[in-house]
């Protein structure tokens, strides 16, 4: 246990140090802010003015009230949970190519299961971290911006679609990581990032019937978001979306411990 808990203290460290963790938390702070942002415009648009960006983007949303609030912050959660914790497994990941210290990693004296089992806990609890403050600054913006009907029986049920969702998501991101490993770079995880992105918009538009069998759209059928149309998850769902998530655990274990890394 020596050993994956120096692997661990020296990923928490790698992270700690780097501007890459206080770039995403900024990063996830603006966008909670710029939230509270259009529903104010939304609720005074006489505000926005002249100018058609604003006034475009506050018409997008239905009613300032908190019923409509959640419903964009759970949107963008979906959204952005896939996208944070993807780009902080392939930094995570990716970061030990592109430094070209990966050599020097797998000579060290500790176990290469443990150094990537360190890294996945590392990346998880950051990416659990990046939505907390997501959801938690975006419910004090709306406080800050006055809403009507607040309900704690309301908080209390989004709370609860908000933290399963985001362990949905965030379980996700494993392949990210083996596709990292594997291209030795940055460029092709968040290509596949993207692409799994659009891809799963456009199985929401057009092909709901494979929604419940597709990883990446079970969360958004179990917050609900994705509109009445669509099927409900099953336990097959979920059974799909754990195996997804395990092959990119058990890819990366493997591929660490038995690719040439020469």
């Amino acid at each position: 246990m020596k050993e994956f808990y120096a692997a661990l203290y020296t990923e928490f460290m790698k992270v700690w140090k780097s501007k890459m963790l206080w770039i995403t938390i900024v990063f996830f702070l603006f966008i909670a802010f710029m939230m509270g942002f259009l529903m104010f415009i939304a609720k005074h648009p006489e505000i926005a003015g002249n100018s058609v960006i604003l006034s475009t983007k506050a018409s997008l949303i239905s009613q300032s009230n908190w019923l409509a609030y959640f419903g964009l912050l759970m949107q963008l959660i979906l959204v952005l949970g896939v996208f944070g914790p993807g780009i902080v497994l392939v930094w995570i990941f990716g970061r030990e190519y592109s430094d070209r210290v990966i050599k020097d990693i797998l000579a060290l004296p500790v176990s290469r299961f443990r150094i990537v089992f360190a890294k996945f806990i590392i990346g998880f609890l950051w990416s659990i971290l990046l939505l907390v403050i997501l959801f938690g600054v975006g419910i004090l913006a709306g406080f800050a911006v006055k809403l009507d009907g607040w309900t704690s029986v309301s908080f209390s049920e989004n709370i609860l679609t908000f933290t399963v969702c985001s362990l949905l998501t965030i379980l996700l991101s494993t392949p990210v990581a083996l596709i990292t490993c594997i291209s030795r770079g940055y460029l092709l995880p968040i290509g596949f990032i993207i692409l799994i992105m659009i891809i799963t918009q456009f199985i929401f538009m057009g092909m709901t019937g494979i929604t419940p069998y597709f990883p990446w759209t079970i969360p958004g059928l179990y917050s609900g978001v994705a509109g009445p149309g669509n099927p409900e998850p099953t336990a097959i769902s979920y059974f799909i979306l754990i195996i997804t998530s395990f092959s990119g655990f058990a890819g990366t274990a493997a591929w660490w411990r038995y690719a040439d890394h020469a």
